[in-house]
């Protein structure tokens, strides 16, 4: 893959995010999980460039962003839907996902973990954390609609400062 300036970055983020997909991955070499995410947006915030994600408690996933201070993001293109149904629907507590979708894990030069099915991986360090809350929703519609009954907890967010861009 080769590094480019995230100012080079020509993708429209809000098809790559909500089309597309992406799989949010963290982690070490030894041992990493990744989950499918199709919430989140890049931007500018306190002088930098960042992604932010949502990821609710439950997610396997979520133990290992909360331990380490990296991840990554991970965009595969359209042709791996494949991958992001088993990466989106199964938990890395039940069964080996990499195995299961056939990813090839690529650790990046900082020791987070990609995918060499990947077309674009942003490297990423958590910069804030915060728990969606329901007494803050404006839009009370939203709760019911994403949080009702059978829908799990509310997400966390993260905002993320983007460190490393690559493509292919």
């Amino acid at each position: 893959m080769k590094e480019i300036s995230v100012s080079e970055l020509q993708d429209n983020m809000f098809d790559a995010i909500g089309k597309e997909w992406m799989l949010v991955t963290a982690g070490t070499q030894e041992k990493f999980n990744m989950m499918t995410a199709s919430w989140g947006g890049t931007g500018i915030l306190w002088g930098k460039p960042v992604a932010f994600i949502f990821i609710r408690p439950e997610r396997y996933t979520y133990e290992f962003i909360e331990e380490g201070d990296k991840l990554t993001l991970s965009f595969l293109g359209e042709e791996h839907k494949e991958v992001h149904k088993i990466c989106g629907s199964k938990s890395g507590r039940d069964m080996d996902k990499v195995a299961a979708s056939g990813l090839k894990p690529y650790v990046m030069e900082d020791g987070t973990i990609s995918y060499e099915q990947a077309r674009l991986v942003l490297v990423c360090k958590k910069l804030y954390a915060d728990m969606i809350q329901e007494d803050k929703f404006v839009d009370k519609l939203l709760i019911n609609r994403w949080y009702g009954e059978g829908h799990g907890n509310l997400h966390k967010m993260y905002i993320l400062e983007i460190q490393h861009v690559y493509v292919k």
